[in-house]
C-alpha cells in the first residue's frame, strides 16, 4: 500500500471521536490500519483483528504487544464473510477489505448487527467503481453512500483521501448504526 503510518492515522482520525471502546478490524492483513487505530484509541481500547491469515496476525498481534502493551487485543483467524461471535461494539474499521467481494450487502448487513446503536464503521477503500487484478471490485465513496444507506446506516460523510499509485486516490469515510428514537 505504501502510506505511512501518519497517513493511516489521518484516515482514520476524523471518524474517532474518543478514545478506548470495543473495536474490530476485519480483513486486518498485516496490520497497519490496526496499529493506527491503536494510536488513536490510546490504552484501554480492546481491538479484534479478524483475518484470513495466521501468519499476518501472529506477527501483527507481536507488534501490537511491542508498541501498544496497554491496548486490549485478540486476533481471531477466520473469513469475515462468515458469522464472526462480535457484538456490541462501537467501532469496526474495513481498510481494502471489501474490494475483495463482488456482492458486499451480506457482509455490511452483518457489521451493522456486530455494532451498538451509534457505533461507527470506517472503510477505506480506492475511489473507482472499476477494478483491476489487484483490487476486482473497489467502490466509489458516491456508491458508499448508497450501500450503507441500503445497509440501514446512516450519517454517512466523507473522513479523508490520500493518492493512489494503483487506483488514482483512496479514502475513508464513516457510517453510525442509527441511535433508537424515543417516543414522544
Amino acid at each position: 500500500m505504501g502510506l505511512h503510518q501518519s497517513e493511516l492515522i489521518g484516515l482514520l482520525r476524523e471518524g474517532i471521536d474518543s478514545q478506548g471502546g470495543e473495536w474490530a478490524d476485519l480483513g486486518a492483513g498485516e496490520g497497519a490500519f490496526t496499529l493506527a487505530l491503536a494510536e488513536l484509541l490510546g490504552p484501554g481500547a480492546h481491538i479484534n483483528a479478524v483475518d484470513r491469515d495466521g501468519g499476518a496476525l501472529r506477527r501483527l498481534a507481536e507488534e501490537m504487544g511491542r508498541r501498544y502493551p496497554a491496548t486490549k487485543f485478540d486476533v481471531r483467524v477466520a473469513d469475515f464473510r462468515r458469522p464472526l461471535p462480535l457484538a456490541g461494539l462501537d467501532g469496526v474499521v474495513m481498510a481494502n477489505s471489501l474490494h475483495f467481494l463482488r456482492d458486499k450487502r451480506d457482509v455490511v448487513a452483518s457489521v451493522h448487527a456486530m455494532l451498538r446503536p451509534g457505533g461507527r464503521l470506517i472503510v477505506v477503500e480506492y475511489g473507482a467503481d472499476r477494478g483491476n487484478p489487484w483490487v476486482p471490485h473497489p467502490f466509489s465513496y458516491p456508491r458508499w453512500e448508497t450501500m450503507a444507506a441500503d445497509a440501514g446506516f446512516e450519517g454517512t460523510r466523507l473522513l479523508g483521501t490520500v493518492p493512489s499509485r494503483y487506483l488514482g486516490s483512496m479514502y475513508s469515510a464513516v457510517t453510525f448504526v442509527p441511535l433508537p428514537t424515543r417516543a414522544g
